[in-house]
């Protein structure tokens, strides 16, 4: 039996060894519960948001009671009067809020946000992987990035300066005199205004949120190995046909978080409608030229004249309206989860992601 010498480095006591197990598992542990308290983060803020939103809401809940989310009369009610109490709670005399004009706003915007955002999202994507060259590619990457970075309020100035006067004179009395009278496409008659309403705020809304969803579908699309794709093109599928039964479904989930993150910017952007629509309170659109608000824009605009209320109730409201588009928000994503789960379950012909 032969010893180990003296200075045999590759021999070491065996407590160092019992010593750098122990270091090891400390180190395996605390990562353990650091990525247990990171992943329980998100949730602990969400959770705390909505309590104080709650919190703060509760005695306009009160008051406007269910019929917040239906009405469309938003007043303020007297301030020189003396408050009234209604279950226990103190507000100005006259008080009656709906926020069913800001609701429909947010939604509509959205909408036409998604619809013009998209395409031209995904179109951006698949030209920066698929068709330009890489010397190409680059700068306008670049720059789709300088987009995304781009201030609301400079977007919105452009908005209310340059598009909206634009499209006003040039392009919404053209379509709404061409289109035909149908009851589906009626909603695009009617007087055309000076370019600050819901179209023109949808429009500029989807070009905030193409950037975002344009640089993760990029992102995305350089994840596809290309073995799939040239496999389908070896089966005799098209360029287009690689795309749509290739290259989308193995990213067809992270197409979808895309989405919703650029679904997310379109529900919450307060300054760029702001700034374009102002504050029209108590009204529906008629037509998509008519003029509107949402819920984010409303919040900003009626924060300073809500401050004036003594008996912060007129602050109580508003605090409701951010709950209510706090759970719409809640809604679109556990609504695009349950999107994802589903179609993650289909299988690419060639391959899954």
């Amino acid at each position: 039996m032969t010893l180990p010498q003296l200075g045999d480095p590759t021999r070491r006591p065996s407590g160092l060894r019992r010593v750098g197990s122990l270091v090891r598992g400390s180190e395996e542990n605390l990562w353990r519960w650091g990525a247990r308290v990171a992943s329980l983060i998100p949730l602990v803020g969400l959770v705390f948001v909505l309590t104080v939103l709650a919190v703060k809401a509760w005695p306009a809940i009160k008051v406007n009671g269910p019929g917040f989310l239906s009405r469309t009369s938003w007043i303020p009610g007297s301030t020189y009067a003396a408050p009234v109490r209604t279950n226990g709670v103190l507000h100005p005399v006259g008080s009656s809020y709906g926020a069913w004009p800001l609701i429909a706003g947010t939604l509509q915007t959205s909408v036409i946000a998604l619809i013009v955002a998209l395409p031209i999202a995904l179109g951006t994507a698949f030209a920066l992987t698929e068709r330009l060259p890489r010397w190409l590619s680059r700068p306008v990457s670049f720059f789709v990035e300088i987009l995304a970075g781009i201030p609301s309020v400079i977007i919105g100035l452009w908005g209310v300066l340059t598009l909206g006067p634009f499209l006003a004179h040039h392009v919404y009395p053209f379509v709404a005199n061409n289109m035909p009278d149908v009851p589906i496409l009626r909603y695009f008659k009617g007087n055309v205004g000076y370019g600050e309403g819901l179209l023109t705020s949808g429009l500029v809304l989807g070009l905030m949120i193409v950037p975002i969803i344009a640089s993760t579908a990029r992102d995305l699309f350089m994840q596809v190995p290309l073995l799939p794709k040239e496999g389908a093109e070896a089966l005799g599928m098209t360029e287009s046909e690689v795309a749509r039964w290739v290259t989308i479904p193995w990213v067809r989930s992270g197409i979808i978080g895309a989405t919703v993150l650029g679904l997310g910017r379109a529900l919450g952007e307060p300054i760029a409608v702001a700034m374009i629509t102002g504050s029209i309170l108590g009204t529906v659109s008629p037509n998509v030229y008519g003029t509107m608000t949402t819920i984010a824009a409303t919040i900003v605009s009626q924060l300073d004249s809500a401050a004036t209320d003594g008996t912060g109730f007129a602050i109580s409201t508003l605090a409701e309206a951010g709950l209510v588009l706090a759970v719409i928000s809640v809604i679109v994503n556990v609504l695009a989860r349950v999107i994802v789960n589903r179609t993650s379950r289909h299988v690419a012909p060639v391959g899954r992601g």
